[in-house]
């Protein structure tokens, strides 16, 4: 290491834990826009920026998953590429459920067809939530990867 340079310590592991619950309150206050919405208007602009922000983060945090952590756990951790392999189905299955909703929501879709998307997304979501820290905690509790945890995780 260079003068000036450090390397990053990070919490792998609780990094984790921390993006995936606020990507749950993300999603919760997504829902509440719409149990709460009219499908008026306004209410329909609330919920696509709610919905959009949402979906993004969601997208981003598998991103960096995929790009990042993956290779990073898969390199040091070879027993694990089956589990990241079905992480990765999971990221695009997510993906398909999220460009549903956000179609719904682009065409100004009734509160119980939005509800029923957002239910899809909550349900794949947090089985995979479960899954992933479940075979990955452990490791990341030692993973020594230098890189921002925003930019591997998503920001939020």
């Amino acid at each position: 290491m260079g003068e000036g340079e450090q390397t990053r310590l990070v919490a792998w592991s609780r990094e984790l834990r921390r993006v995936h619950g606020r990507l749950r309150e993300a999603l919760a206050v997504t829902r509440r826009a719409v149990a709460d919405g009219e499908p008026a208007e306004p209410a329909t602009r609330d919920l696509l920026l709610f919905c959009h922000g949402f979906c993004t983060a969601l997208t981003a945090h598998h991103e960096g998953e995929d790009r990042d952590l993956f290779p990073a756990i898969a390199e040091l951790h070879p027993e694990l590429r089956e589990t990241l392999r079905y992480l990765r189905q999971d990221h695009s299955m997510i993906g398909y459920l999220l460009t549903g909703l956000q179609a719904a929501v682009g065409r100004s879709a009734s509160p119980e067809e939005l509800d029923r998307h957002l239910e899809g997304v909550a349900a794949i979501m947090e089985s995979h939530f479960r899954y992933e820290e479940r075979q990955l905690l452990t490791v990341l509790e030692t993973l020594a990867l230098d890189a921002d945890p925003e930019a591997v995780l998503g920001p939020l």
